[in-house]
């Protein structure tokens, strides 16, 4: 594994008697896109704001950049969850002074910041007071504050909530670019499948604890997808008769019907079995889903009322 930009060691924090974090040990290597998932209120918030020095655990040892977030402030990009600009400020009054906050140099600093507003699809905002801004390009200026002054190391807090499908690719896609320069990035969001397109490494957590932290690679060896997805020519599959089947179900508002696999099952001789009893339009191994894994995760460890109820604490938007 490359060094290390962040370590938590048994950190843990509790609020009166809610235990926020419990015994969370964490490495992101450095230049890796990190996704810290899990369902609202899971410790993901409480867990950033410690990195970032904002509150204190109550017991462990946290190392950002080689010491803590507060001597390190001027190599860091944060955006937090909660979002806020100076509303009577001008957007590129307020985007000069954050970045000479963070020491970027004032010459060619508007220039700089007029070519990064073109670059978020904002580019005749300069002038314009913040608090003219929809909540959304408001969203979009502070995430360029987070990032003007050309960090290495990147945390953004639910950065696509509350963005329309559009703004949220253009974020996704910005993501990708900083990461292409080889700047470190965590973020944490409820909404999976987003983590899922951009991510190079999963840190999943629940009720204050991890439940994983692992590249992709690592998890698609561990977790063999169990679900084939089939679309039947004519009426339906029925699984007697097919070794390795534990269920199958309907899709909604689909012809396609989904066949669990028994644990161990193989998959191939599944799908073969499948394609001599029965005519079939389309049939696939499902990809995947970091939704799968996490409910899985907490099934094993909670059981199966809190998997589903962990289910129903992530988004599917």
């Amino acid at each position: 594994m490359a060094e290390a930009s962040i370590q938590l060691r048994g950190v843990s924090k509790s609020f009166g008697a809610t235990r926020a974090v419990r015994d969370l040990c964490l490495e992101v290597p450095a230049g890796s896109l990190c996704g810290f998932l899990g369902p609202n209120g899971a410790g993901k918030t409480t867990t950033l704001r410690m990195i970032m020095s904002i509150i204190y655990p109550d017991q462990g040892e946290i190392d950002v950049l080689g010491g803590n977030a507060l001597k390190s402030k001027d190599r860091i990009g944060y955006l937090p969850e909660e979002r806020g600009v100076y509303r009577k400020m001008r957007v590129g009054d307020f985007l000069h002074y954050i970045a000479t906050l963070k020491g970027v140099p004032r010459r060619n600093l508007a220039a700089h910041i007029q070519q990064w507003l073109e670059r978020i699809e904002l580019p005749d905002v300069y002038r314009k007071k913040c608090e003219e801004l929809s909540k959304g390009m408001q969203q979009k200026v502070q995430f360029l504050a987070a990032i003007l002054h050309d960090p290495e190391l990147l945390i953004f807090d639910e950065p696509f909530s509350g963005l329309d499908p559009v703004n949220t690719e253009l974020l996704n896609r910005l993501i990708r670019d900083l990461h292409s320069e080889g700047k470190t990035i965590i973020f944490s969001t409820h909404i999976l499948h987003q983590a899922e397109q951009i991510c190079d490494r999963i840190f999943l957590i629940n009720h204050g604890v991890k439940l994983l932290d692992a590249s992709f690679d690592e998890i698609r060896d561990r977790f063999d997808p169990r679900t084939i997805v089939v679309e039947p020519l004519n009426g339906l599959i029925e699984p007697h008769g097919i070794d390795g089947l534990a269920s199958v179900r309907r899709m909604p508002d689909s012809p396609a019907q989904e066949l669990v696999m028994r644990p161990g099952a193989d998959p191939q001789i599944v799908m073969q079995q499948v394609l001599h009893k029965h005519p079939v339009r389309s049939i696939e191994l499902r990809r995947l889903s970091l939704e799968e894994v996490f409910v899985q995760l907490v099934q094993q460890d909670e059981g199966a009322d809190a998997a589903e109820q962990a289910r129903a604490g992530l988004s599917h938007v």
